[in-house]
């Protein structure tokens, strides 16, 4: 995989994580969308699994450029879509239960862990700790105006 090809898989995760957040903000009803906004997550972790595994297999680095500036935002970006996905909140909130739990809390950590394992890798250590002051969807809606 190349640079470019990279940035735009991340590209599309972060695309994905905006429309399932718009998703819940739209307030829609659980036995219509909650197993497939849950197909969604697991997908989104799948690829960030690819991606992270990929740049440890690459060292980290991809087209000269530290590959994993490109995807700390995006997995931070997950980490905060499932936490809002399970707040009470949550147009979801009354069907999250059981397995459905389970699943979220299995997401959140392997999120955690991809995250740890940035924090551990080579990056400086403020990089990859630093939560972005203006995230990726942030800076999409301020720019929308222009």
């Amino acid at each position: 995989m190349n640079n470019a090809g990279f940035e735009d898989i991340v590209f599309i995760v972060n695309m994905r994580i905006r429309m399932i957040r718009d998703t819940l903000r739209l307030n829609p009803p659980p036995d219509m969308f909650l197993e497939k906004s849950l197909d969604d997550l697991a997908f989104i972790d799948w690829v960030l699994a690819c991606l992270t595994q990929s740049l440890a297999e690459s060292e980290g680095r991809y087209g000269g450029y530290n590959g994993y500036t490109y995807i700390s935002d995006a997995e931070w970006q997950f980490s905060q879509l499932l936490t809002e996905f399970s707040l009470e909140s949550s147009p979801f909130s009354s069907s999250i239960y059981g397995e459905t739990r389970a699943r979220i809390t299995m997401l959140r950590e392997a999120s955690d862990g991809r995250r740890k394992a940035m924090e551990e890798s080579e990056l400086p250590s403020e990089m990859a700790k630093s939560e972005p002051v203006v995230s990726s969807a942030e800076l999409s809606g301020l720019l929308e105006g222009i």
